[in-house]
Order: C-alpha cells, then sequence, then structure tokens
C-alpha cells in the first residue's frame, strides 16, 4: 500500500517570516544608520520574497559600500537566527512519520535562504524531502512543483495526498490543481469569499498535523 503524502509550507506555515522579517529589518536598519522610513522601504523589499538581486537594489538604493553578495549572505545567516519553529511543530512531523505518512516541505523561494532556515529550526532533519522552486524553477502553485516535492519524499502524487499552507493561490488553490487534499492555515484571516474553499481550515500548523494523524489513524482502520 502506497504511504500517506503530505507537503507543507515553509514561510509563515511551519514557521512565522512576517515576524521574523520584521526584527531582522529593525537589526539591518540599525546596523546601517537608516532610519524609519528606510525600515518600511526595506521591510517591503523582502516582504513578498527575497533574492540576490534584491540586495543588489537596496545596496544601490542606500549606496551601501558592501558587496550584494556579503549582503545577501549575511541576510541568510541572520533569518537563519532569528527564524524558529514550535517545539509542538517539530514533534508533530515526527510523529507524522511514525504514523506512516512521507513529510515533505514544498515551498517557494532562494535556495540558500531557504535552505538555511529548514536547517536552523531542525525542519530538515524530521522530513523526507525538500524541494525549493529555486532548484527546477518550478513555482508554486504549477503543478510541476508538487510533482517534484513528491519525487524529493521518494513517492509521487496519489489520492491520498495533502498540502498544508497559508497561500490561498499558491497553496491551496496549487495544491487542489495538482490534486491534492487542502490544508489552509488561517492565521487569524478569513477565506477569500470568491475563491473556492479548502478541504479544512485550522489556525496553525500544529492543528494541521492532529487533522493528519487522526486521518490516517482512521484510514488504516478501514483498510485493514
Amino acid at each position: 500500500m502506497q504511504r500517506l503524502l503530505v507537503l507543507f509550507d515553509l514561510d509563515d506555515t511551519l514557521v512565522d517570516r512576517r515576524g521574523t522579517l520584521a526584527d531582522w529589518a529593525a537589526e539591518f536598519t540599525a546596523r546601517h544608520g537608516l532610519g524609519d522610513g528606510e525600515h518600511a522601504y526595506v521591510l517591503g523589499m523582502v516582504a513578498e520574497r527575497a533574492y540576490p538581486s534584491t540586495f543588489d537594489a537596496i545596496r544601490s538604493s542606500y549606496r551601501l559600500p558592501m558587496s550584494t553578495d556579503v549582503l545577501w549572505r549575511a541576510y541568510c545567516a541572520d533569518i537563519a537566527a532569528l527564524v524558529s519553529c514550535p517545539a509542538e511543530v517539530l514533534d508533530g512531523l515526527i510523529e507524522l512519520r511514525a504514523a506512516g505518512w512521507r513529510v515533505g516541505v514544498a515551498t517557494n523561494g532562494a535556495v540558500d535562504i531557504q535552505r538555511a532556515k529548514l536547517r536552523a529550526t531542525g525542519i530538515s532533519e524530521r522530513v523526507d524531502g525538500v524541494f525549493v522552486s529555486e532548484e527546477a524553477d518550478a513555482r508554486k502553485p504549477q503543478t510541476r512543483h508538487f510533482v517534484l516535492a513528491a519525487a524529493r519524499c521518494g513517492t509521487v502524487l496519489g489520492d491520498d495526498g495533502w498540502m498544508v499552507g497559508d497561500n490561498p493561490v499558491n497553496d491551496i488553490a496549487g495544491g487542489r490543481s495538482a490534486g491534492l487534499y487542502t490544508i489552509w492555515i488561517g492565521n487569524d484571516r478569513s477565506w477569500p469569499p470568491d475563491d473556492p474553499r479548502p478541504d479544512h481550515t485550522v489556525p496553525h500548523a500544529r492543528a494541521a498535523i492532529d487533522l493528519l494523524l487522526r486521518y490516517s489513524a482512521s484510514h488504516k482502520r478501514t483498510t485493514a
């Protein structure tokens, strides 16, 4: 019997990206002697997604003396030092694998920063596979992203695949298009009224893990 598969988004699903970025932007602007207005600009630049080109623009805007590469590497190190994953979520990833799930991370972004976060939080040690969009130019919500993420976990998309994430388009609509059941991490937000609803809505990743554990326990009883 094929093992159940669940793919988790990383940012604002397994880790708090928004809070981490706010802390980083405050430290960055203070370090470089920039003011409150510059803080808002810098935070806005990295808010959607950060790449080396983002820091080339920041360096040019403020005529910073260091190279883009130095700024980018410092950003990766700083974010890795600031980011965390709740202990109950890390434990839950282990529980899912013990219950027979293949567990993966499917995330958009640059390899350097996403891999740094996964190592620093301990997530990479607790999942079967990771796929970062930059690795093969396949971004969520493209179905190819989910196919490659499943392959990293040593499996393929099937009837019992799940996607857990906070983004209605990238994670939920993309996961549905790839044939996955979907769990939306609401983070105290309301679901967009005109979008097809996810299969489940939960407040945080641990609640999604508990739902999946109940599902797999029920699945085992019905297939026994």
